[in-house]
């Protein structure tokens, strides 16, 4: 069975480190603040100008003012600070930020993103992606394995407007997990229930399956 999008987001929660500073983007990567494992210290970092972010708020509990980059209401932690959009990006581009995980439309298998932009759809801008996957050193992209027309989004090139060149480490998606390396996507672990043929079957760009791979523990 694929995993769910909490499932995804629980996956993602265990690359986590004590102590390090981690900024997530739009959509299942939210998600990752709701899953710290116990006791770790992570502080939570949103472009738009917060350094502190906790887990989304209960309902009736949300503050209309308190948001994240992708305008969804958050809390904030104890020690939390709120500032303008430069100091952040300051932040962004001056590589205080250990991890980055990303949503994604396409992941070559070089480690190529693109994640901003359908031709002929109208889109704001790229936002803070641009930045992130120009600065941070440890970039994580989540997305569905398979567009809505079943087509693999793990290519051996993107096809999309590129958001940053040869920068992704590593690709969950809702069947496992991949390591970008030199020969294409390493498969590191695959969801239960889903055989390692399938995932095959189902990844357009060069796969690497080294040995017996493990059933992901979600």
């Amino acid at each position: 069975m694929a995993l769910n999008k909490e499932q995804m987001a629980r996956r993602i929660a265990r690359e986590l480190k004590d102590g390090y500073y981690v900024n997530l983007g739009i959509g299942i990567p939210t998600l990752v603040a709701n899953y710290v494992p116990q006791g770790m210290n992570v502080v939570f970092q949103s472009e738009n100008g917060i350094l502190g972010m906790g887990p989304f708020p209960y309902e009736g509990e949300e503050d209309a003012d308190l948001i994240n980059a992708g305008k969804q209401t958050v809390t904030l932690l104890p020690g939390s600070s709120i500032f303008d959009s430069s100091t952040s990006f300051a932040m962004i581009r001056g590589q205080h930020v250990q991890l980055t995980v990303l949503g994604g439309m396409e992941v070559a298998d070089n480690g190529d993103i693109a994640n901003w932009k359908i031709p002929g759809k109208m889109v704001k801008g790229m936002g803070g992606a641009m930045d992130l996957v120009a600065s941070a050193d440890n970039i994580i992209v989540c997305m569905m394995h398979a567009n809505k027309a079943g087509e693999s989004k793990l290519l051996k090139k993107c096809t999309l407007p590129l958001t940053g060149v040869k920068c992704v480490k590593k690709v969950v998606t809702d069947l496992g997990v991949f390591d970008i390396t030199p020969d294409g996507f390493n498969l590191l672990e695959r969801a239960p229930g889903v055989t390692v043929d399938e995932i095959r079957a189902k990844t357009e760009g060069r796969l690497v399956v080294d040995g017996e791979v493990p059933e992901m523990v979600v």
